[in-house]
């Protein structure tokens, strides 16, 4: 009797995790999880940018204890990376959203609830037992969004993560030729994608489309439409989110120096540097190029995060190195969980955890805290622009 084969037992690398949820995943579901905007191009950047920093081997140093530890806003996290905001997690198994919180339980970090979540913030919070931050947009409707903030105020939320990228969308062309929506939109070739794909069909289907959970609870019935333009948003707008929003404010989307340096002085607590992960312009640089630019403006002390083409440990290592100060990830963990579930998410945190933990010790470090550029190889460092 032949032996069962499970798939995540066949995952050895993010490649492996990613092939296999491409064949377990509706073509239009899984290109929305692994697609980007316009031709691509800046998704592909912000990794292959990333894999062109080169580190610098050490020897001869003890370092058979390592510590993945790090503190972000006073609080001692276990690993140096957290989850990042995504939306429509349960399209890629039932109960994604749980799988995460949990995850983020054992492992002691931040997950960070979208807006456009398919579990209420209110769940996601008591999931997490506290370890969640709330993400959201700013729409031509802010009573919704101040709905939210009080929401997640009223909940316990301390953190908040604002979005300001994407305030028009820009083309995904995959997302088109699917016809992929939200509100969704069931024709023909929906029913065939779902037909040809049973597995993900009968887990899914059967319990109901997932939906934005924190639009279907909202006291005054918004419902979320994907296209909806944010492009009113300005200065004014932050202004009025730091006044209501009395805990540590986080500002999701900044690639400029400029930009950083005026978000700083109207009171934000962090900047997340990221590009979308090429989500947004697409002619736009890689966000690892941006990082350093935007740390020297904002000098050693103020708290970075850093998202867009992370693809495993070594590269969380290398966006430390080049200032942030936190990592978040997000198609990684979408890849793991489209392929197994919760067996595949937990595949691939261990799989990032061990290559984080051996490049760690393989450039002389025994502590996460101690990343610095002086482990970037000194040949890159001379020929970087920045």
């Amino acid at each position: 009797m032949s032996e069962k084969i499970i798939p995540s037992n066949k995952i050895h690398s993010l490649e492996d995790a990613r092939s296999l949820s491409k064949k377990r995943l509706p073509k239009m579901f899984f290109d929305f999880v692994d697609g980007a905007s316009g031709d691509e191009k800046l998704c592909e950047l912000n990794s292959t940018a990333l894999d062109q920093i080169r580190l610098e081997p050490r020897v001869l140093r003890n370092i058979e204890k390592r510590n993945l530890s790090k503190k972000f806003f006073g609080i001692n996290y276990d690993l140096p990376f957290g989850f990042a905001p995504m939306g429509m997690c349960n399209l890629t198994w039932p109960g994604a959203d749980k799988m995460l919180a949990k995850e983020s339980i054992i492992n002691n970090i931040p997950t960070c609830v979208s807006m456009a979540s398919t579990t209420a913030l209110e769940k996601m919070y008591e999931f997490t037992e506290g370890r969640s931050w709330f993400q959201l947009y700013i729409f031509q409707d802010e009573k919704f969004v101040m709905e939210l903030l009080e929401r997640a105020r009223k909940t316990g939320y301390k953190t908040l993560v604002l979005t300001v990228d994407v305030p028009i969308q820009f083309r995904r062309a995959k997302d088109n030729k699917n016809g992929f929506t939200v509100p969704f939109k069931i024709g023909p070739k929906q029913i065939f994608d779902f037909a040809t794909h049973p597995i993900w069909s009968l887990s899914t289907l059967l319990g109901g489309i997932p939906k934005p959970m924190n639009y279907e609870t909202s006291k005054n019935g918004n419902k979320f439409v994907r296209s909806e333009s944010r492009g009113a948003t300005n200065w004014e707008t932050l202004k009025r989110v730091r006044e209501a929003w009395k805990g540590k404010l986080i500002i999701k989307g900044v690639m400029s120096p400029e930009d950083a340096i005026k978000i700083k002085a109207e009171g934000a607590d962090a900047i997340q540097v990221s590009n979308h992960g090429g989500r947004q312009l697409d002619s736009a640089t890689a966000a690892i190029e941006a990082l350093p630019l935007i740390r020297n403006a904002l000098g050693k002390e103020f708290p970075l995060l850093f998202d867009s083409g992370i693809r495993g440990g070594s590269d969380i290592i290398r966006a430390l190195a080049l200032g942030a100060n936190y990592v978040m990830l997000g198609r990684p963990l979408m890849y793991g969980i489209g392929a197994d579930g919760e067996k595949g998410l937990r595949r691939i945190l261990d799989i990032i955890k061990d290559e984080l933990s051996t490049a760690l010790g393989l450039v002389g470090l025994t502590d996460i805290s101690d990343v610095s550029s002086e482990i970037i190889a000194k040949k890159f460092i001379q020929n970087m622009k920045y």
